[in-house]
């Protein structure tokens, strides 16, 4: 299955979440569907199968994976014992485009891939260009010497010193770097994981 190539800001707006890399992104001011009632409009009941498959296009979104991509993180999370959804946002949260994205080095999960797979991202300081690469707890992830010295990440310490980055990410402004502390958690990722899981054991 290929990836969805509609307008990002149509999709933005559609699940309520940023998923571009625009600073004026619609949805920043918008968090509801388009249409002409705008946030008054009257919405149909959703079905819970409804409800179901709409967590889980937007996780897919959120993380832009691919239909077989997302069903195997799933699929591992669901032989594993215990709360099944909290381990599917701890997988989905620990790929190395996700925490650059956290981190604040990109601004969406999007420019953390791109950056990722461009070599600007170094795991334990050694060059990683995986973007599903998982980060282990005690795993540093910074930026190479050489990209700090880009343009593209200019005034960067300035950025992150103004980043709040999730619990289980210990971020150093100063170093341009961020260690994982913890497994990755969520109190609220965006998305209704326990609802994906659902959605898979029908």
């Amino acid at each position: 299955m290929a990836r969805d190539l509609r307008p990002k800001h149509k999709l933005c707006r559609k699940y309520g979440q940023k998923l571009c890399d625009s600073p004026k992104c619609p949805v920043t001011k918008r968090s509801y569907p388009a249409g002409v009632h705008g946030p008054n409009k009257k919405h149909t009941k959703q079905s819970v199968y409804g409800k179901q498959l709409f967590e889980k296009q937007k996780a897919k979104q959120l993380y832009g994976l691919l239909e077989k991509q997302f069903s195997n993180y799933v699929a591992e999370a669901s032989k594993k014992t215990g709360d099944t959804s909290k381990f599917l946002v701890n997988y989905l949260e620990s790929r190395l485009d996700n925490v650059v994205y956290r981190t604040g080095l990109a601004s969406s999960r999007r420019a953390g891939r791109q950056l990722v797979s461009h070599g600007h991202v170094l795991v334990n300081g050694k060059k990683l260009d995986i973007p599903s690469y998982r980060v282990r707890v005690g795993e540093e992830i910074s930026l190479s010497e050489k990209s700090k010295a880009s343009p593209l990440f200019d005034k960067i310490t300035e950025k992150l010193s103004k980043v709040e980055a999730p619990g289980w990410l210990g971020l150093d402004p100063k170093k341009v770097s961020a260690k994982v502390l913890n497994a990755p958690t969520m109190d609220d990722p965006g998305y209704d994981a326990k609802s994906i899981i659902e959605f898979y054991s029908r």
